[in-house]
């Protein structure tokens, strides 16, 4: 059973207040400077490791590319171009590229054209 608080410092903060509008429910902050839906650059060397896997997909090859230097929004926009150059589907996972069928090759010459270091991985 909870114990019942008697005063306000005993509710452990502010418990409603109209001086700064609607708060972030995860962080407490107002929604225009709410910090949990920033995204940061991941920390790595900045290269993009680009390898080819089919463990675990049936058969299915999947080009995966890890470790690009960007931000969420940024890496979901690169995603689609790849995607496009490739003329296949895929996904962006946590922040893996997946791009169906084999195409490292091509990806690595993709990414270098874009500025980013790129090499591949695995066999």
């Amino acid at each position: 059973m909870a114990k019942k608080t008697t005063s306000f410092s005993g509710l452990g903060g502010l418990v409603f207040s109209t001086d700064s509008g609607r708060h972030c429910p995860s962080c407490s902050q107002p929604l225009d400077a709410c910090i949990c839906k920033q995204t940061t650059i991941p920390e790595g060397d900045g290269i993009a490791r680009v390898r080819r896997e089919s463990k675990g997909r049936g058969g299915k090859t999947v080009t995966t590319i890890t470790g690009v230097p960007l931000a969420e929004a940024e890496l979901k926009d690169l995603a689609s171009a790849l995607k496009r150059r490739c003329g296949t589907g895929g996904s962006l996972k946590e922040g893996v590229i997946e791009i169906q069928g084999d195409h490292v090759q091509l990806l690595i010459d993709e990414l270098i054209k874009r500025g980013f270091k790129a090499k591949k991985s695995g066999g």
